[in-house]
């Protein structure tokens, strides 16, 4: 089960969606930071610390997952960290140094492997818009440079995290993304605090604001509460 969520990791409001992500399973969830890791420690440990305070006050066994470089995704005691785990759930940061960290390593290639037995995926922003085929580069000045590759989990779709805002950022930037979906692509757009959790198929829209969805050049919008069908996987 996947869980996107536009902006708001690790507060109060995704609590429920959390225990529908866990269910009965009590491996542990993995916090991982790591798309803020090239911020810094205090950055990484501020996030991590966010997020175990999170779940144990779910009453859930949590840890963060080391994951900082490439070569915390090459070693096998991080690697096997996803064994038993029921939930990873990727907060915020930039989307392309997370993609650049974990694409096609030992890392990846297993937790795609415990998606297909029960592993759950959630992410946050940068945890979101990392595992498509071209991603953002947050830290970029300007739209010619924020494209770059990301993870490449889905093919031919693009995520929007926190879409309502994103002009307030670059003027004119969600008009410019749209632009860039070609024909046979699929844009995603989820506004702040908002979240899509589905099988990969069928979706449920939570949170406070709304998704919207462009496809063979038509927009279509779906508020808190309601559901929509979408093929990403």
């Amino acid at each position: 089960m996947w869980a996107f969520l536009g902006s708001g990791e690790f507060e109060d409001w995704h609590a429920g969606i959390d225990r529908e992500l866990v269910g009965e399973r009590t491996g542990p969830v993995l916090v991982a930071p790591t798309a803020a890791a090239h911020e810094g420690a205090a950055s990484f440990d501020g996030w991590a610390s966010r997020g175990v305070a999170h779940y144990e006050g779910l009453g859930m066994d949590v840890r963060v997952l080391p994951l900082r470089t490439r070569a915390d995704a090459e070693r096998d005691d991080v690697v096997a960290t996803l064994d038993d785990a029921s939930l990873i759930f990727f907060s915020g940061g930039n989307p392309w140094r997370l993609a650049e960290a974990v694409r096609d390593t030992p890392f990846w290639r297993r937790l795609t492997e415990r998606l297909d037995d029960g592993l759950a995926y959630a992410g946050c922003s940068a945890g979101v818009a990392c595992l498509t085929e071209r991603t953002f580069d947050s830290d970029a000045q300007d739209m010619e440079r924020m494209y770059k590759p990301g993870i490449g989990q889905f093919r031919d779709l693009l995520f929007g995290p926190h879409w309502d805002i994103v002009d307030d950022w670059i003027p004119g930037a969600t008009a410019a993304i749209a632009a860039s979906v070609g024909p046979g692509e699929t844009l995603i757009g989820i506004d702040e605090h908002t979240a899509i959790v589905g099988d990969g198929t069928t979706w449920r829209v939570a949170g406070v604001a709304g998704v919207h969805v462009l496809r063979d050049g038509t927009w279509t919008d779906h508020a808190a509460g309601s559901t929509f069908d979408l093929a990403i996987a």
